[in-house]
């Protein structure tokens, strides 16, 4: 029998909410969302691409948001207030 692999529990799920100017109207902001698995609490992932943002990409950053959830969290279970059948 094989051994099971044990996931490394510092990496989540990492999302990351980018607004940014846009180039050709910089008084309007866009948003851009990223999403990776990553190392907490220093993200390198993340900053490999703010990196790359930085120097290949003309639009200029204003904000990052970024929210994190572990690999292995407990379940949330809710019962449903309404069941519908069509047909």
């Amino acid at each position: 029998m094989k051994p099971v692999a044990v996931p490394n529990l510092a990496y989540r799920l990492t999302t990351a909410e980018i607004l940014y100017h846009l180039p050709d109207h910089p008084h309007l902001l866009q948003s851009f969302v990223w999403q990776q698995m990553d190392l907490a609490p220093d993200f390198p992932a993340l900053h490999r691409f703010l990196n790359f943002w930085r120097r290949g990409i003309a639009a200029r950053l204003h904000s990052v948001t970024v929210a994190q959830t572990p690999i292995l969290a407990r379940a949330e279970l809710r019962h449903a207030s309404l069941s519908l059948q069509i047909h």
